[in-house]
């Protein structure tokens, strides 16, 4: 097989393994999407490998849909075996992961099949996320994602594509999410450590993500190629 082309590569003229972290309502689906659109970096999120096994009922989707449907959370070697199944198809291509690895032995399962290059973690305070969740539905079968305050669906409750009805996850309810973003703080504490004692991690601060855009954009502009050398960083 001959070697992955140059396009594919990151700045070092390597496949360039990267990660995108934040808590939920940090604004991962909607810079990793700004990202790919204007950096060679295939995207794998999470979220829609999990929605994708569960509507072609593989063995992985099976096994995540009975913990979702009794409210716990996915073990990490189903999370973890469902990821590197993945990933073995793009041998070619450099990544972006996104909400994988959420637990410190996600990462360390990770970092024994692949070397991860670059983290970019997402630092956006509490309060702000709290404001955006309460105002977020969502799709469930394509998990396109509305927001009533900054991006609503041309009309209420209903998806822009297929016209079905719109959801608030349970989870994103006021109840349950302060539960959430602590669970999500008490994992993901060590995977940040971890990464950035491995010289990684870089983290962007910000309450806006079209503030903190400029700075991703910025700062990948020296670790990959663009798709286009002459696109805006206006998304």
């Amino acid at each position: 097989m001959p070697p992955p082309g140059p396009a594919t590569m990151g700045a070092s003229g390597r496949l360039l393994h990267a990660v995108l972290m934040g808590a939920p309502g940090s604004g991962k689906r909607t810079l990793a999407l700004r990202i790919t659109k204007y950096f060679q970096l295939q995207k794998f999120s999470s979220g829609d490998l999990l929605r994708d096994n569960m509507l072609r009922d593989t063995e992985f989707g099976v096994l995540a849909k009975v913990f979702m449907d009794q409210g716990k959370l996915i073990p990490d070697d189903i999370m973890t075996r469902l990821t590197l199944h993945e990933l073995k198809n793009f041998t070619r291509e450099s990544w972006l992961l996104c909400g994988f690895p959420r637990t410190l032995r996600q990462a360390e399962a990770l970092q024994r099949v692949y070397q991860i290059h670059l983290v970019m973690n997402l630092s956006v305070p509490v309060e702000v996320i709290r404001q955006r969740l309460s105002a977020r539905w969502i799709h469930p079968s394509s998990g396109r994602v509305y927001n009533l305050e900054f991006n609503p669906p041309k009309a209420i409750g209903v998806d822009d594509l297929t016209g079905e009805p719109l959801v608030q996850r349970e989870d994103d309810r006021p109840e349950t999410l302060n539960e959430r973003l602590k669970a999500y703080e008490d994992q993901t504490k060590p995977v940040l450590e971890y990464y950035r004692e491995k010289g990684v991690l870089e983290t962007f601060c910000g309450t806006e993500t079209d503030k903190i855009w400029p700075c991703v954009y910025a700062f990948l502009q020296t670790k990959v190629p663009q798709i286009d050398q002459k696109a805006s960083v206006t998304p």
